[in-house]
């Protein structure tokens, strides 16, 4: 991951052809390449991203952080392929995204990315399990009984299978939504806000049971958060302000994280 170009320089046309591909290495779960989402045009135009270049290494726990609208959700929304990029490219994998067609781009998000969303999404009238192997259902696909096994041990819902959401806590629906995403075995899980709806304990449930879900199932997460106790449970956070990345963070503690955050704030207002 890289510090951005400065913003000022002159605006670059609108398609992604004259980007060129960075090198593909086996070590990268999803990466952009001056991925530019603006919105308007002439004057009036605002740039959510402008020209990130950023890498997102396989098998960890990528937490992206930034005051509101500094462009956070929509790199978010641009590496999952859920928004169109103004410039730039998009790989998941060796894939690039930004060159599928539509049905292309669906079923690619349906067999290899995970979603997670801060409303659980789950249905009603579906117990625990059927709305963890919704998507296979539908898609047609077998779920693998060993790994799907593997993520219900994980979640810790192995008693509450048979429960209809309306008979579990907002944590254990959540957990729910997490093994939903990751019974697939998808390439990489997108997590936008994931403890929003919750109270702190089940807040630290979910989040305890994301990183296990890399640490011990070699998962790739991408989470966007703006709360520093849940980026403290990620391998490394990457700061975003004014749709660049502005610094990175290994290793993050609560505390770290928000000092960092209380420095880009007063950058800001100065």
């Amino acid at each position: 991951m890289t510090q951005q170009p400065d913003r000022h320089r002159r605006p670059s046309p609108p398609d992604g052809a004259d980007v060129p591909a960075p090198p593909n290495r086996p070590g990268v779960a999803a990466r952009a390449a001056q991925l530019t989402k603006a919105y308007g045009e002439g004057e009036t135009q605002v740039r959510a991203l402008d020209a990130v270049d950023i890498d997102i290494p396989r098998g960890r726990f990528t937490a992206i952080m930034g005051p509101s609208g500094s462009g956070k959700s929509t790199l978010m929304h641009c590496l999952a392929g859920l928004d169109s990029v103004t410039r730039g490219r998009v790989w998941i994998a060796g894939t690039e995204i930004t060159q599928l067609k539509d049905k292309e781009l669906t079923k690619l998000r349906r067999d290899r990315i995970g979603f997670v969303f801060q409303a659980f999404n789950l249905l009603p009238t579906l117990t625990a399990l059927e709305n963890i192997t919704l998507p296979m259902d539908i898609a047609g696909h077998k779920p693998d009984p060993a790994w799907l096994e593997q993520v219900i041990s994980a979640v810790g819902l192995q008693d509450r299978l048979k429960h209809r959401p309306t008979e579990l806590s907002g944590g254990q629906q959540q957990r729910v939504a997490c093994a939903r995403a990751l019974a697939s075995r998808p390439e990489i899980v997108f997590a936008d806000e994931p403890t929003g709806n919750l109270d702190s304990r089940s807040g630290a449930e979910v989040l305890g049971f994301l990183r296990r879900s890399v640490d011990v199932l070699g998962q790739t997460i991408v989470m966007v958060t703006h709360d520093p106790g849940a980026a403290s449970y990620a391998h490394q956070v990457v700061f975003l302000a004014d749709g660049h990345i502005v610094d990175e963070m290994d290793a993050p503690t609560p505390d770290r994280v928000l000092e960092r955050m209380k420095r880009f704030d007063k950058l800001r207002t100065g």
